[in-house]
């Protein structure tokens, strides 16, 4: 078991907020194959955009599976405390703040990881948001990256400010907002801050496989991992991290019946979430990443991208899948899959 506050959670597998990929449906998905939790996409803390369609959707719970959590991102503390608040009266159990998001229109406004090179204003967000957050008894979480460049990690001392001022689990990207998504995760600085803090800190970065969780756990000593990018198109990586940990076993893939169910399910959770036009072209993203690599994808895809219609899509995935169940009963390993960059950390 694992505890964010009064929250007891499944296990330590967290999917992480990605801008984009991670709206309702995704997160469901994500919790069936074994993420013990998961964090709404990024919402501003503009209270003049709340209201809008597109933030309307990021912090769509209906359904969903507890806790309900909620990352913020913002630059002023008082609209920080307020967006907080809006959040937690529609439903959220779980604040996080984002320190991590390296994306140029976030930074430019010193939000997301632009917020590491003003540590100042960074734990003056921190404090007004926990003191907005605790009278209604939720716990405040931060995610963050390593610091701003090579040159200013500042991770440990912002983590440690962070837990004096009541963050209640902290998570860190293996990288410098510079970093990007380039190069490789390090994870000497989070190994660093969970021998420092009390509190829970949650490893980040290039998680991609069940041994390369393993490794990242043993290194860091982390309390729970966190997977991206390597959830798009694969969300049954949960459960096989999960088996994994417990077993010292690799699981086998998936059957290509249950992936196709889970897939049909996810597709028209996603089309009722954003209606026909805008679910029948953001569901291509989703289709690509999980036919990436596979046999006839490339030309599968270019025929899915014109598309648009739901009944069309859906009856030329469920053709694809017919095709891959002919060669085998089990999901096949994409060509051309490089093995771990770093299957072993020193």
């Amino acid at each position: 078991m694992f505890k964010i506050g009064s929250f007891d959670l499944p296990n330590r597998l967290f999917v992480a907020p990605m801008a984009g990929v991670t709206d309702r449906p995704f997160r469901s998905l994500s919790k069936h194959f074994g993420a013990g939790y998961a964090v709404s996409e990024m919402v501003t803390s503009r209270l003049d955009l709340m209201k809008t369609l597109k933030t309307s959707r990021r912090v769509n719970h209906e359904g969903e599976r507890g806790p309900i959590a909620v990352q913020i991102a913002g630059t002023d503390p008082l609209m920080m405390s307020q967006a907080a608040q809006y959040n937690i009266q529609r439903g959220a159990q779980i604040i996080d703040i984002n320190m991590g998001c390296p994306a140029k229109k976030v930074c430019q406004k010193w939000a997301g990881s632009g917020l590491m090179r003003d540590e100042a204003l960074a734990l003056s967000i921190i404090d007004a948001v926990v003191r907005e957050c605790q009278p209604f008894g939720v716990p405040v979480t931060l995610k963050m990256r390593t610091g701003w460049s090579e040159s200013s990690k500042n991770a440990l001392s912002l983590a440690k400010g962070a837990e004096s001022a009541g963050v209640q689990m902290i998570t860190v990207h293996g990288r410098t907002r510079e970093q990007g998504f380039g190069g490789f995760a390090e994870y000497d600085t989070i190994k660093a801050i969970k021998k420092a803090l009390s509190i829970p800190v949650v490893a980040n970065g290039d998680i991609d496989s069940p041994r390369k969780a393993k490794d990242v756990l043993d290194h860091t000593n982390a309390d729970a991992l966190m997977i991206g990018r390597a959830a798009q198109g694969k969300p049954w990586i949960f459960r096989e991290i999960d088996h994994f940990l417990k077993t010292s076993e690799e699981l086998a893939p998936p059957l290509i019946e249950e992936v196709r169910g889970l897939l049909m399910q996810h597709l028209q959770e996603h089309y009722e979430l954003y209606g026909s036009f805008i679910g029948v072209r953001s569901a291509r993203k989703h289709i690509g990443w999980y036919t990436k690599g596979l046999q006839g994808s490339t030309e599968f895809m270019r025929t899915l991208n014109t598309t648009e219609s739901t009944f069309e899509q859906m009856l030329q995935l469920n053709a694809f899948l017919d095709a891959l169940a002919d060669n085998s009963d089990r999901w096949p390993m994409p060509c051309g899959v490089e093995r771990n960059k770093m299957e072993v950390i020193a």
